[in-house]
Formats: structure tokens, C-alpha cells, sequence
């Protein structure tokens, strides 16, 4: 079997470290970054990091206005997708890469296997959320990481195809958690267990406005416990050019810090008493390793970490934040609504299942 594996932005290399594994022991794997996310804290220290083999083709596309971004690597991937004729195109999550390389396989008749299907969060003025509903309905493979997720798109009226294999997130967390001690992390930046709150803030929505990072920056400054705030670039651009990056500079409050490898960032937030973010993955990855969570968006994709009360909204209101922060706790009751880290294999055996041959 011939599966072409399309990935562009660091979440996407956290998923596919394990599939990549999983594919490359019995399949021939042709790997394509974009070049989405281009910087080196942002793309090759991930490879490196998680054992991705590096990629057959790097598109190099780099950043710009979504329809411009998505345009220029479809017509590049429809190029490769030609040459290269595989049987299935693997793609990832929600990114512009995700929706542009699915469009290409299915103009050109060529399965799509989508990682991560069904996902919802019900809020069109979302770029990530256009990108997936749009990547689900062109899909063939649609491989779903809960029950809600299936039943997500059932209501879309899908349901050939959809095949619920557990969040592959939790694969790369089973395989790399223990790579780094936390205890050695922490030391070295002169952390205390429990005695901070880790933060990343990256959508554009919150990112790009004045007015919601602000009210973070000052609920930030408000809070009991210092906050690590590993800092998208994207993020600390506009901290600068909003006049923002002034209040901290300085401050025992907030310590900004750059975009950190994998195993960094998985024994920080071990580490913390809790974490505030704006990204799905990291909701996920607390909830792995049982760390609070304060998400700063008013919806999520990842409902059952709400209702399982690891996990509250509040967007980017200065006094939410302040407040969530201050009522962070562990619940008692941890379920594995995700499943049990094995979701590479049980991609691979339905890829087997239905193009192998």
C-alpha cells in the first residue's frame, strides 16, 4: 500500500509521529510538508524531536492570507499527488495543508483518509472549523477520535466510512511522556512543582485583536500564580506591535518564553497546577495527564473534557480568566474517552482493510 502523508503545522508532526511508525513497518510512506509552519522552533525540532522521518517533498509554501496559502499548495500537491499516484492521502486535523491536500486527492479521484474527523465547535468564523467540515465531506476515511465525533457527523449525514479509532494525540503522548523528566525541565528553568500556570495563545482570533490579548495580558498580570507563557510567534509579533509586550517586560508575574520542543512542553504542563490555552491539542494533553485546564475560547471541539470538568470556557474576559484560574481543580473521575494510545495501529489496520491490494 502507497499512502501519501501530508502534514504542515506543529500539531499535524505531533500526529504524525506515531502513524508515520505504524505505516513505514509494512507500507511505503511518502511524507509532504507544506512548510506551513516554517520556523525552526515551529517545524524541524519536531522532526528531529519525534523520530519523523524527514520529509520526501517540502512544498515550502510559508505563510500569507489563508485563500492564497490554500490556493498555492493545492496546486502543488495536485503536481505531486499525480506523480507520486498513491492509493490514499492521509491528512491531519484543521490546518489550510489539511484542506488543501484533500481537495487535491478528491479532484483526482484519490481517497482521502482523514485523522481527526468530526470534530465541531460550531463557530464558522473559524478557519480551522471551514477547514475540517469542508476536508470531512470530500473524505472517504473518516477517522474519528470519540463517539461524539461520530455522531457529529451522522448529523451531516455521513456515515459510510466513519470508523471511531481513539485520538492519536494520546499515542504520541503513551510514546514520548517519559522523555524528559519534568523534574530536570523545571530545574532548569527554576520552576517549582505546582507552583505555576503554563499558557499558549495562537488562534487568530484572540492573537491577531487588540482587545482579547489585552484582557489576556491583563488577567495574566492578575493571577496567584506566576504564569510560563510559551509564546507563539505569531503571538509575541503582535504583543510588540499592540504595545503590549511593555507591561511585562520586567514582570515575576508572566515569564514569556519561546516556543518549546515537544517533550519540553509536555513535562512543563506536568508540571504546572494548571494551563491556559487557546489550542485543542493542549486541552487534550492536560487532560491525558490530569492538569487543569482553562481554555480561552468560548467553544471547543473537545466537549468531554468540559463535561468531565477538566476544562472551562471563558473566551478572553479579563475576570473569567482571573476567576477560572483561581477555582482551578483536579475531579476524581478521569474516564479514556480517547482510548488507550493505540490509535496508530487501528488507523493502519482500516487503511489495510480497505486499500491494501
Amino acid at each position: 500500500m502507497k499512502v501519501v502523508s501530508v502534514v504542515g503545522a506543529r500539531p499535524q508532526f505531533i500526529k504524525a509521529a506515531p502513524l508515520c511508525r505504524a505505516l513505514r513497518s509494512h507500507h511505503e510512506e511518502v511524507l509532504v510538508h507544506s512548510g506551513q509552519h516554517y520556523d525552526h522552533e515551529m517545524s524541524d525540532v519536531f522532526f528531529e524531536e519525534l523520530g519523523i522521518p524527514a520529509p520526501d517533498h517540502n512544498l515550502a509554501v510559508g505563510s500569507g492570507r489563508h485563500g492564497r496559502q490554500t490556493g498555492e499548495m493545492l496546486g502543488m500537491l495536485e503536481d505531486l499527488l499525480i506523480e507520486l499516484k498513491p492509493d490514499v492521502v492521509v491528512v491531519y486535523g484543521d490546518t489550510n495543508t489539511t484542506l488543501a491536500a484533500a481537495l487535491a486527492a478528491a479532484k483526482l479521484h484519490v481517497p482521502v483518509a482523514h485523522v481527526e474527523a468530526g470534530l465541531r465547535s460550531f463557530d464558522r468564523t473559524m478557519p480551522e472549523e471551514v477547514n475540517r467540515v469542508l476536508t470531512d465531506h470530500v473524505s472517504d476515511v473518516l477517522l474519528c477520535p470519540t463517539d461524539t465525533a461520530v455522531r457529529h457527523l451522522a448529523a451531516e449525514g455521513i456515515t459510510e466510512g466513519v470508523y471511531q479509532v481513539g485520538d492519536i494525540m494520546l499515542d504520541t503522548a503513551r510514546l514520548f511522556a517519559e522523555a524528559r523528566d519534568p523534574a530536570v525541565v523545571l530545574g532548569a528553568m527554576g520552576l517549582e512543582p505546582g507552583g505555576y500556570l503554563l499558557a499558549t495563545v495562537h488562534r487568530a482570533a484572540t492573537s491577531d485583536s487588540p482587545e482579547r490579548l489585552g484582557s489576556v495580558v491583563k488577567a495574566f498580570l492578575e493571577l496567584e500564580r506566576p504564569v510560563v507563557w510559551a509564546v507563539h510567534p505569531r503571538t509575541r509579533k503582535n504583543l510588540e506591535s499592540f504595545g503590549l509586550v511593555e507591561s511585562l517586560d520586567g514582570s515575576s508575574a508572566v515569564r514569556l518564553v519561546q516556543p518549546l520542543p515537544y517533550t519540553d512542553t509536555i513535562a512543563l504542563l506536568r508540571g504546572s497546577a494548571g494551563l491556559l490555552t487557546d489550542s485543542g491539542g493542549m486541552q487534550k494533553e492536560a487532560y491525558f495527564f490530569g492538569v487543569p485546564c482553562v481554555t480561552l475560547r468560548d467553544e471547543t471541539e473537545w466537549t468531554e473534557t468540559v463535561e468531565l470538568g477538566w476544562n472551562v470556557l471563558v473566551g478572553t474576559d479579563e475576570q473569567k480568566i482571573v476567576k477560572a484560574a483561581s477555582l482551578m481543580s483536579r475531579p476524581d473521575h478521569r474516564p479514556d474517552v480517547y482510548g488507550e494510545g493505540h490509535t496508530a495501529d487501528a488507523i493502519v489496520s482500516v487503511l489495510e482493510q480497505r486499500y491494501e491490494n
